[in-house]
């Protein structure tokens, strides 16, 4: 047919399990257009003939409305000579083809039911009325079941389940909404619920029993076990507590619906898209102050609520039986991965759970549930995991090598790299744990295979006690780039925003090893994405017992207060902290004051966590902690009412840095106490006088020739209240100010950053 055109059109992004074939497939039939699409690795591939306004028709729609879970990156168009698909032969979906030469192949996230199948799910005459495993093209689980690409069913967990003639003729229908659905069930051939002996409703019947009567219950999520109980049920989350050894850090809750979230917390309009998102983090939420509805003990120590909706049909199952919020927290032991295999499970949680509500489609790739606040109107992730984790990020640098990130200690995660393109791998945990850690070597080894990254070089922290250090440096790589922690920081920021240039940075953190061998922690730099100088930081204190110290905000306290860095200006007198030492064990007291006195296992640290650790102690809003970062938690949730003045602050100049010097600080917050201050006002003008260094700090660098962007990282920019008089102040002295929205500004990005640096050192040396 003459004006007929043949193109061969390459796809490429996140176009695989998010049903871009059926869509494909459906527009191209729309458009009378002839030919077919498949799976090449990670990408997809068309071969398409009609005539040309058709086929710019049809590349106008993929770049511009893909389905809801896809995002195309980049697409490819090249004219073939020939008429290959003559008119009227359709389109059609052939078998997916690999290729060893394509370049890094990308992994679907799960994605949380879709508002389809949750209408059949509760529709009493639909064949999957009930069934906790619905999915379709649009949701269901993808990362936690792929065992290889392209992404087809038998290169799934799924391949155990033959599909029914029912589930295949919709498999095979390009009408039908399930049209090339890999995880495709249904309860006659898909998994099925099993409790000891029972099996499916009876099963989900012995699980809700259990909870409603106050017992706990071990749940085979998406990506992992979650343990659940009655989140109004006081004495079933003490007994939580207890078994899992978690003594303090806040539980996440599951509710119904949005109605149910509202009773509990403020949702604002970006919280309710992020709540409602197929991604279905835990959002961190301000709870409502006379809501009762959920016990106490839920969210101890702080004034907000992380709160998320149902993923999978068997949680709205869950949830529409017990009516009541639940407790849904991740089903390991304090600091271990939360476990996947069934035996595992009941090896490590045979001791919380009082029952088990299993199934039998394994779990390939082990997920935790992602956690996300709302700050000025944007979504800053906290943790990166189901959901988010590996959809690839960009980096404004691409080398020719690929590397890997190795990531930090705490909240660890791994960054592989290729061509620009880092799939940032989950939320691992404390590595210091040994299952941690053969979970990050087991996570590792799992993506790089199926990305086909090979990685040639390693970019890892500096600091030599890191297991992830250890690790970068007994691997055969060809390359290894030790990279500060805190420039990783910053370049994280910098390199999501696709900042090249140089930057004023501000690290503000619990601990890191600087380059001249000292713990930082709160340092202002003039950086680019290949090196930095330091600026400002501040005073260094001693830590009392090094990693005890971080456990023990009262022994941080003492460190500041009898061996603060002499700045100039003398310590609060005996008669200010006579008050805080009377209160704390006698003997201790004396012993760390001489450990401080003697510089006996004392490393000092020039820590902005730390400060915050200690100002926290001093206004008796914790002494010992049990997660890290409590009590900083405490001391924002403490500050949680109107803007305060700032305490009194100064600055000295020691070493071409300016210094931030905390002594008048201390002082006042001890005045302040022996004044019969409020503590509320006393932790909010701690904030604000925090925030006023910060932004001192900076106006000096400004003023002394630096750049006027200005990029905040390091976990305490994740205190909502810093962030945001910071951001605020930054702003009046007319700066642009960047901070991490899909890179956790914590250690959970410092891979991220690790990626980034490399990749410029890299590129800038070829």
């Amino acid at each position: 047919m003459s004006g007929r055109r043949t193109q061969h059109i390459e796809v490429f992004g996140r176009v695989q399990g998010v049903g871009f074939r059926p869509y494909v497939h459906r527009t191209a039939t729309e458009l009378g257009l002839d030919g077919w699409v498949c799976n090449v690795n990670g990408h997809v591939v068309l071969s398409v003939s009609g005539r040309p306004d058709a086929l710019r028709e049809l590349v106008a729609r993929i770049r511009g409305h893909p389905p809801p879970l896809a995002s195309v990156r980049r697409v490819e168009v090249t004219d073939v000579p020939g008429d290959e698909a003559p008119a009227g032969t359709g389109f059609t979906v052939v078998p997916s083809q690999a290729d060893p030469s394509a370049a890094p192949r990308e992994i679907p996230p799960d994605a949380a039911i879709c508002d389809a199948c949750l209408r059949e799910l509760f529709d009493p005459e639909d064949r999957r009325y009930r069934y906790p495993f619905i999915n379709c093209t649009d949701c269901g689980p993808r990362a936690t079941v792929i065992e290889d690409l392209p992404y087809d069913r038998e290169r799934t967990t799924m391949r155990r389940f033959p599909l029914c003639p029912d589930c295949a003729a919709e498999y095979a229908d390009p009408a039908d909404r399930r049209f090339h659905a890999e995880p495709l069930a249904c309860p006659v051939c898909g998994p099925r619920l099993a409790w000891d002996d029972l099996a499916s409703e009876d099963a989900l019947q012995a699980a809700v029993k259990t909870v409603a009567g106050g017992g706990i219950v071990a749940v085979k999520g998406l990506g992992g076990y979650q343990l659940v109980c009655d989140a109004t049920d006081p004495l079933a989350v003490t007994e939580l507590r207890h078994r899992k050894r978690r003594p303090a850090k806040p539980f996440a809750v599951m509710v119904r619906d949005l109605a149910a979230a509202r009773q509990l917390a403020y949702i604002g309009r970006t919280e309710e898209g992020v709540l409602t998102s197929p991604q279905r983090p835990v959002v961190l939420l301000r709870a409502r102050r006379r809501e009762v509805r959920i016990a106490p003990q839920v969210h101890p120590g702080t004034g907000r609520v992380g709160l998320f909706l149902p993923t999978t049909g068997l949680h709205h199952l869950l949830l529409r039986e017990l009516d009541r919020p639940l407790v849904v927290t991740s089903g390991n032991l304090a600091d271990e991965p939360i476990a996947t295999d069934d035996a595992e499970a009941r090896r490590a949680l045979g001791a919380i759970a009082d029952g088990f509500l299993t199934h039998d489609r394994p779990i390939r790739a082990r997920y935790d549930d992602s956690v996300v606040h709302a700050v000025h109107r944007g979504v800053l992730v906290l943790r990166r995991a189901r959901g988010y984790a590996p959809a690839p990020l960009a980096l404004p640098a691409s080398a020719a090598l690929p590397l890997v990130g190795a990531g930090a200690q705490l909240k660890h995660t791994f960054a592989l790299v290729e061509q620009g393109r880092v799939h940032l791998g989950t939320h691992t945990g404390d590595l210091a744990d040994a299952a941690t850690y053969d979970a990050f070597e087991a996570s590792y080894a799992h993506l790089a295979r199926l990305t086909r990254i090979a990685p040639r070089a390693v970019a890892h922290d500096l600091h030599p006690g890191y297991l992830s250090t250890q690790w970068a440096r007994t691997r055969s790589f060809e390359r290894r780039i030790p990279v500060q922690h805190h420039h990783a920081h910053l370049a994280a920021v910098a390199a999501e925003h696709g900042l090249t240039e140089p930057f004023v940075g501000v690290a503000y953190d619990g601990l890191g090893l600087g380059d001249d061998g000292t713990l930082w922690g709160g340092e202002v730099m003039v950086a680019d994405l290949t090196g930095y100088r330091r600026v400002g930081r501040f005073a260094r204190a001693p830590l009392p017992g090094g990693e005890a110290a971080v456990r023990h905000p009262a022994r941080m306290a003492l460190g500041y207060l009898h061996g603060l860095e002499p700045l100039g200006v003398q310590p609060p007198a005996d008669r200010l902290t006579h008050p805080f030492t009377e209160r704390l064990d006698a003997r201790e007291a004396r012993f760390v004051r001489a450990m401080v006195e003697r510089g006996v296992n004392c490393p000092r640290a020039s820590s902005a966590g730390r400060l915050f650790d200690a100002a926290a102690s001093l206004l008796g809003l914790g002494d010992t902690v049990s997660y890290e970062g409590q009590a900083a938690v405490a001391l924002e949730n403490a500050a949680d009412g109107p803007r305060a003045a700032a305490l009194p602050w100064r600055l000295v100049r020691v070493d071409d840095l300016w210094v931030y010097d905390p002594a008048p600080t201390l002082t006042a917050l001890l005045e302040g106490l022996v004044g019969g201050d409020q503590v509320s006002r006393l932790a909010a003008a701690f904030h604000t006088t925090v925030a006023e260094v910060t932004a001192a700090l900076v106006e000096r660098a400004v003023a002394d020739g630096a750049p006027s962007t200005v990029c905040l990282g390091g976990g305490c920019f994740q205190n909502r209240r810093l962030l945001t008089e910071v951001h605020r102040l930054l702003r009046a002295q007319g700066l642009r100010v960047l901070t991490g929205h899909a890179v956790p500004v914590n250690d959970g990005g410092i891979s991220y950053g690790q990626a980034a640096v490399a990749s410029a050192l890299l590129a800038k040396e070829e």
